[in-house]
């Protein structure tokens, strides 16, 4: 396994300031943290034969954008923040194969919208479950992954590569603390913890609700990582108390400040 070309991938990711990179041997996929897990073909392996690990990137979602959601501001950012997972994602493959590593891009979504997703809710590669084999985070009651810098206001994007990689350690620390803000406040009912942490999202009700923001142009939702309470960079903003979403009273210059951005921009 080659260290040194590890070392090199992470200095690569430094010049790009990408914040959050993890590696994972595609044997992780066929000893899964829990179970049920999900069928073979959308194992790495099944996907690109002669992938050997999988390098894991992750970008921040500003949390005072977030805020604003459901907004044009938040989806603005939200595209923003794709497609420099896809630039950045295909990039480090190209370095990576120009070294002689023969390696490819994963794109950050791979379905064709919300239509595609009220047809079939599953994109044909997981990369939260990538990024959770890849020691950056583990999943909380909101079937999102929660990372220790960010909680979930994090985006994904993954390179299946054909070099051998040492693996990071799985994270261990349970970063969820059940609160059930996100259960509370989803506006669709979509979150039952019965089934936490195996997966436990009501994808229809979640997509057909996305389908309808979109309609408005102020799609994606972004509710239930919003209130999350997990992460630095609530402390980083000032946003220690994640009771100022139900209680206007606890906020209300913030409150006036979304309201105003969610009044304009959309449909």
């Amino acid at each position: 396994m080659s260290s040194e070309l590890k070392r090199a991938i992470r200095e690569w990711c430094d010049r790009m300031e990408i914040p959050l990179v993890g590696v994972a041997s595609v044997d992780r996929w066929k000893d899964p943290p829990f179970q049920p897990w999900m069928p073979e073909e959308f194992y790495p392996q099944s996907i690109y034969p002669e992938a050997r690990s999988v390098i894991v990137i992750g970008l921040p979602v500003s949390l005072p954008v977030l805020e604003t959601s459901p907004s044009i501001y938040y989806r603005e950012l939200y595209n923003t923040i794709n497609s420099l997972l896809d630039q950045h994602t295909y990039r480090l493959a190209a370095f990576l194969t120009q070294l002689g590593h023969p390696s490819i891009f994963v794109p950050r979504d791979g379905y064709f919208g919300i239509r595609a997703l009220l047809k079939n809710p599953v994109a044909f590669f997981s990369h939260r479950h990538a990024a959770l084999l890849a020691g950056l985070g583990n999943f909380g009651v909101n079937n999102m992954l929660l990372t220790p810098e960010y909680g979930p206001r994090v985006r994904f994007g993954s390179v299946f590569t054909s070099a051998v990689l040492p693996s990071d350690p799985l994270n261990e620390e349970k970063l969820c603390i059940e609160c059930m803000r996100c259960v509370r406040m989803c506006p669709v009912n979509a979150l039952d913890k019965l089934d936490y942490p195996q997966g436990l999202t009501d994808k229809k009700s979640c997509a057909e609700h996305s389908n309808e923001l979109n309609q408005k142009g102020i799609s994606p939702c972004g509710i239930c990582i919003k209130v999350c309470p997990v992460g630095l960079d609530r402390r980083l903003f000032r946003r220690e108390d994640a009771s100022i979403y139900s209680r206007p009273d606890r906020f209300p210059e913030g409150h006036r400040a979304w309201e105003h951005v969610q009044s304009y921009g959309g449909l």
